[in-house]
């Protein structure tokens, strides 16, 4: 049996698509969905979206986490390492005792507590977005990572290959295109049609931006489609955001002479793409934007990523690498409507210069890619001195000679 966890319906779909291609191999499989929203008893569960019916038949029965480990959080709750041999043997007796586990997000919980529970199974990781060009955010206990056997991921860069899990010597598994389109294709879902499509951001929450700087960065989308001609516009919020964001823009919409449209946040913006497509796609560094370049061929451009490389703290962020992918490829759009191409740029140089100076001791072997970068391009935008100055990829500033007092420079002779 193929044990298969999931918290979003885009992960969902790439489980589905994998599942198409003969990845996760034959036999029964179980789905275990999680509730990751902060307040799940007000948010639809990942089962109970519309279009999730669309994928339903590729899994023989589906589990709720957030029901079986109610009333704790699923991203916030682990065992205690006394209690983890007892509750081992109860999760393997309520999900059963697979062959595999399939798995997101393996360095956090709920996917690293699955893990922990189900002992003594080969692991499989799949991707579903940006972060799996970069680094593993934290190292893994040798009792996850040495059951790790690939990642399966979607080839969003073509050409850039996937760094996650690779200090383990884990192998990237491409998901094919057409796969993942073809599961896009068959979701039963409504999708608002409107000329432009903005992509919301959740980074106040994680603590990124306050809640004003998220409000104006969504307005400088609106503003910046708006100037481009665009009269109607979707707005599509982050899944965990809720509705406040679509609430925020509302008034300047009415300002601005727009419509503004507002799709389910459950509903994956890769089904508006396919269903509805807009003709412009605006977003700060979404996956979403570069499944809607990649794989269906619309225009995308990013709002405000300079902002969001300054801000995202610590340098080790795991969103450094999607905001350093979205910033040198995809155009830059500003309030007057304005479209600015990025400066030309080796994006494998480039990614593995980030990932270097974000886990160098995890991968020391991208440090001669990091110095041949700085060499040819310098450490504007995506470094910071004071990190490249720590692993000494850049002198640090020589300290200034302190100055003698009036009296004793008398006393010297000196002026």
């Amino acid at each position: 049996m193929k044990l298969c966890y999931a918290s979003t319906l885009f992960g969902a779909m790439t489980l589905a698509a994998a599942a198409d291609e003969g990845l996760l191999g034959v036999g029964p499989r179980t789905l275990v969905v999680s509730n990751n929203a902060a307040i799940p008893e007000i948010t639809p569960a990942l089962d109970e979206t519309p279009g999730f019916a669309a994928i339903r038949g590729r899994f023989d029965r589906v589990v709720s986490w957030n029901e079986i480990i109610a009333p704790m959080h699923p991203s916030d709750w682990k065992p205690r390492a006394i209690e983890t041999p007892m509750l081992s043997r109860l999760i393997a007796a309520r999900l059963g005792e697979p062959d595999e586990v399939v798995l997101e997000s393996i360095a956090v919980p709920p996917a690293k507590t699955l893990a922990g529970l189900l002992k003594e199974c080969p692991l499989t990781v799949y991707a579903d977005g940006l972060m799996s060009y970069g680094p593993t955010r934290d190292p893994l206990p040798q009792e996850i990572w040495s059951r790790v056997t690939r990642l399966i991921h979607l080839d969003l860069v073509p050409g850039l290959r996937p760094i996650l899990l690779s200090e383990y010597g884990v192998a990237p598994v491409a998901l094919p295109d057409a796969a993942f389109t073809r599961v896009v294709g068959r979701m039963d879902a409504q999708a608002p049609a409107g000329q432009a499509l903005i992509l919301g951001q959740y980074l106040a929450a994680l603590g990124v931006l306050t809640p004003a700087e998220e409000a104006d960065l969504h307005r400088a989308m609106l503003r910046g489609v708006a100037a481009r001609g665009h009269r109607t516009v979707v707005f599509k919020a982050h899944p965990a955001a809720g509705r406040r964001h679509a609430r925020e823009l509302r008034p300047l919409a009415r300002e601005l002479g727009v419509e503004l449209l507002v799709a389910r946040e459950t509903l994956p913006a890769e089904v508006i793409f396919a269903t509805a497509p807009p003709k412009l796609v605006v977003g700060c560094f979404s996956t979403a934007l570069v499944t809607a370049a990649r794989f269906y061929g619309l225009p995308a451009a990013t709002v405000g990523t300079s902002l969001l490389l300054e801000r995202l703290t610590p340098y080790e962020n795991s969103n450094r690498i999607p905001v350093t992918i979205a910033d040198a490829t995809l155009p830059r759009l500003a309030e007057d409507g304005a479209l600015t191409e990025p400066p030309a740029v080796g994006l494998t140089a480039l990614a593995s210069a980030v990932a270097y100076c974000m886990q160098s001791v995890a991968h020391p072997g991208l440090r001669e890619a990091a110095e041949t970068y700085l060499a040819g391009h310098g450490h504007a935008r995506y470094f910071r001195k004071k990190r490249l100055e720590v692993l000494g990829l850049i002198e640090p500033p020589k300290p200034r000679a302190a100055s003698q007092p009036k009296g004793l420079r008398r006393l010297l002779g000196t002026r």
